[in-house]
């Protein structure tokens, strides 16, 4: 009988013990595409030149979607991802250079680039506007002009139609 007992009590315990091992496993989530592509579409291929990570098709890059997929599941962010790649392959896998260093010029350069091109433009087009006409002097009459020959001669054909 004592032996009964000590069987139901093992047996019990293992229940109980298995049944918490089981609770305290939770599922991981799957990760999906869209999630592992939202990493990808920041970086470029290792292999081809400029072609982003989402959609190359070759095997390096199936690796790499691969691996970002482990990473969030294992709970890294976006930014722990690329830095993981930055590390491992230096920044040209980056689709956005990093503000760090050099780099600040790809993103200082064009717009000034941009406003200097817009300040000579438009001086260029100041000088090109015709020049206002002298003002007539005070109290006097307007200076009389030189006769055109031209627009002499077609006024005198003009009245000459009438």
């Amino acid at each position: 009988m004592f032996k009964r007992f000590l069987i139901g009590l093992a047996l019990g315990l293992g229940v109980v013990l298995g049944v918490r091992v089981a609770l305290a496993q939770t599922p991981v989530p799957a990760i999906s595409d869209d999630e592992v592509n939202r990493v990808a579409k920041q970086m470029f291929c290792p292999v081809c030149e400029n072609v982003p990570l989402d959609v190359c098709p070759t095997e390096a890059c199936r690796q790499w979607r691969q691996t970002i997929r482990e990473k969030l599941q294992a709970g890294w962010g976006d930014q722990q991802i690329k830095d993981y790649f930055v590390e491992q392959y230096g920044e040209r896998v980056l689709a956005e250079p990093s503000t760090r260093g050099l780099n600040i010029f790809v993103w200082v350069l064009p717009p000034v680039g941009v406003l200097i091109g817009g300040v000579v433009l438009w001086r260029v087009l100041r000088q090109m506007a015709p020049k206002p006409a002298a003002a007539a002097p005070a109290g006097g009459t307007p200076p009389a002009e030189a006769p055109d020959e031209y627009v002499a001669r077609l006024e005198d054909e003009l009245k000459q139609r009438k």
